[in-house]
């Protein structure tokens, strides 16, 4: 079923209606704004916080229809960040591989520059968790305490990158824990 997953890219301004809609009719619980309305979409949408230089948004497509979003940052660093968003009845169906590996193929392809690929979530995200591993990537922080949470106490954001080393050839550079 995912052969046909692709990434399609966002067309400003003619997708930022269908942007703003599908991020504010879905509920983000892992993400920094978990209920952003549509109008705070269409705002950070008009302020160009997709379009900016180094930035690339793609949708995500399975069978042409529109799944989910992913954006791409700081494309002209050597450590590319992403968002990744997907609609709820999307959830949970064994897409996120599959999505990370088009991801990772499009940082690496697109940005010469770029020696890894980073994303972050929170330590209570369990299946995103899974996904990065299932993905090849490698758990490279622990940060306590650093992903506040509306009305309750933070929790940690745990980093995870894959080089382009590893995704090159396939091979995992592990990470020194015990060098202390």
């Amino acid at each position: 079923m995912t052969d046909r997953l692709q990434l399609r890219a966002l067309r400003r301004p003619e997708d930022d209606d269908a942007l703003a809609q599908f991020l504010g009719d879905n509920e983000w619980p892992f993400h920094m704004r978990p209920r952003p309305t549509q109008a705070d979409a269409a705002r950070r949408i008009a302020d160009g916080r997709y379009d900016q230089p180094g930035n690339a948004a793609f949708w995500i497509t399975l069978k042409d229809q529109r799944i989910g979003f992913a954006a791409l940052e700081d494309l002209d660093d050597d450590t590319p960040l992403f968002d990744l968003r997907l609609a709820l009845d999307a959830r949970g169906r064994g897409f996120g591989v599959r999505i990370l590996q088009l991801l990772t193929r499009e940082v690496f392809e697109r940005s010469p520059e770029a020696r890894r690929f980073e994303g972050q979530t929170r330590e209570d995200n369990v299946a995103m968790r899974k996904t990065f591993l299932r993905a090849g990537w490698v758990k490279e922080a622990h940060y306590r305490e650093a992903w506040p949470v509306e009305g309750s106490d933070p929790v940690a954001s745990v980093a995870y990158a894959i080089l382009r080393r590893d995704w090159e050839t396939g091979m995992t550079t592990p990470v020194p824990w015990g060098d202390e």
